[in-house]
């Protein structure tokens, strides 16, 4: 089977897939559930965990830091070839650290973001639908 012909046939059966389940779910009124459902305190949760976890990495994971980078220069002025190999673990941590602290504010950040867009687009919306509602009332 060519992949042109493979391509088809599993495009073919995630379209029927994707049709039964659509005409499975009730009408009118509704009763189903949703498959994706993210509310504003789920978002606010996450965003704190991701606070915490940078909160916390930063202080634990700079424990080992300085004791590190002084035994290296110790090693490195005793001659020790050791000394310059634990400096770059030293600065590998530092820069995966950073990396790490980085992501998790990022995360915090982007969530707070989307917490309030949320907020922003719902106070939009139901205000779209108050007008909605008003021109209903004329047109009865």
């Amino acid at each position: 089977m060519s992949f042109d012909e493979e391509w088809a046939e599993l495009r073919a059966a995630a379209a029927q897939r994707s049709a039964m389940r659509l005409n499975s779910l009730p009408a009118e009124g509704g009763g189903g559930t949703a498959d994706l459902v993210v509310n504003r305190d789920d978002l606010g949760r996450i965003g704190n965990d991701a606070y915490g976890l940078r909160t916390r990495l930063s202080k634990d994971g700079d424990h080992a830091r300085p004791a590190t980078f002084d035994a290296a220069i110790a090693l490195n002025n005793g001659e020790f070839a050791s000394g310059s190999a634990l400096l770059k673990v030293h600065d590998r941590w530092n820069d995966h650290l950073k990396t790490l602290l980085d992501a998790c504010g990022r995360i915090s950040n982007h969530l707070d973001y989307t917490k309030a867009q949320h907020a922003k687009d719902d106070v939009k919306v139901e205000g779209d639908l108050t007008a909605v509602s008003k021109l209903s009332e004329y047109m009865k």
